[in-house]
């Protein structure tokens, strides 16, 4: 399915870039040649029954479940944070921080062409400077719907595709966090997301499969009450709001079905949010010992690869392991995020 965004946790040097881009430009490649492989005898040609997917990684898929079917999906992450992008899109150090996580698509059949789901979320801090959090914590959830526009058809022009709407709903702890901002795990919004996804298969020229997904999304945030300590800098003190941009993502992803069970998988992701707007008092020298504050975070933008390798022991039940690493960007964090999950649809 698709790891959303890590609040965002977000290590990278040079030695990453390279691996990565070799891997896209040569699926890149590949994926331009379907129609070398279209000349085949359909007895060489690898059948989609024959082909078993997981991933990949992060884009989600646009496929609805049959009605009464379920789709479970846990992942595990680690995002590892040592260096930020500034606005002019230079890497500097910053400290360490270790942000255990986890997040779950529970997916269910209403009928054939819509899928109702829910993604909770937990997470652990462990910064090099200050307090790691005091236990496991619960973040924000997500109510979602998709609903089937087109199905793709073998030897068809039409990609699959949905429409998807979701609902972020405020669940973690984001303010009145005390001496401890590492309890924090969430935003403190409601955020509404509307996604189209699609997705389409290629035949290589060896007759193997390349399967492709292009996912767009934008989502809006509402603003948000802050009081004393949050995920948003506020200090002890602090009242006022926080006005959260709108973010937009695309995910470009690509698998190849190397056998009925190995698949090489790679998602190349461009993210931009919108500028952060926090407005409100805090302890200070001014009038009645308070200060206004009106600050911009200014807007951010990432680029970032994930590539990984799926294991499927049948069609309904399968593994991958990736990393998602943000290779440039400007305002933003520069982060290697490891991410294992299991597939099961039943």
């Amino acid at each position: 399915m698709a790891l959303v965004r890590v609040d965002e946790a977000r290590l990278m040097n040079r030695r990453n870039v390279a691996p990565a881009l070799v891997c896209t430009a040569a699926i890149l490649f590949a994926s331009t040649l379907p129609a070398a492989a279209s000349t085949q005898t359909s007895d060489a040609r690898q059948s989609l029954d024959d082909a078993w997917w997981t991933g990949p990684l992060l884009a989600a898929s646009p496929g609805t479940l049959p009605q009464g079917h379920f789709l479970f999906e846990p992942y595990l992450y680690e995002a590892m944070l040592d260096g930020h992008y500034d606005s002019a899109g230079k890497r500097h150090s910053s400290a360490h921080e270790n942000d255990f996580g986890s997040q779950s698509y529970i997916l269910y059949g209403l009928v054939d062409t819509v899928t109702l789901g829910i993604i909770p979320r937990f997470g652990f801090k462990d910064p090099s400077q200050g307090s790691s959090s005091s236990g496991v914590g619960v973040g924000d959830v997500t109510l979602q719907a998709a609903y089937r526009l087109t199905q793709f058809q073998d030897a068809g022009w039409l990609p699959a595709m949905s429409f998807v709407a979701a609902e972020t709903l405020p669940i973690g702890k984001y303010d009145r966090l005390g001496n401890n901002p590492s309890d924090g795990f969430g935003g403190g919004s409601y955020t509404t997301a509307l996604s189209i996804y699609s997705q389409y298969y290629f035949w290589m020229p060896n007759g193997r499969i390349l399967r492709t997904r292009l996912d767009l999304t934008q989502s809006w945030s509402k603003d948000v009450d802050l009081r004393d300590v949050s995920v948003y800098g506020t200090p002890d003190g602090f009242r006022g709001r926080a006005r959260p941009g709108n973010s937009s993502i695309v995910n470009l992803a690509f698998e190849y079905s190397m056998t009925r069970n190995w698949v090489a998988a790679l998602d190349v992701i461009y993210e931009h949010d919108g500028s952060t707007r926090i407005v409100g008092q805090q302890p200070g020298s001014g009038a009645n010992g308070l200060v206004d504050i009106h600050t911009e975070s200014g807007s951010s933008q990432s680029f970032a690869f994930a590539p990984a390798i799926e294991y499927n022991w049948t069609s309904n039940v399968g593994v991958i392991v990736g990393a998602k690493v943000v290779t440039s960007g400007r305002n933003t964090a520069a982060l290697v995020i490891p991410v294992a999950a299991v597939n099961l649809v039943f």
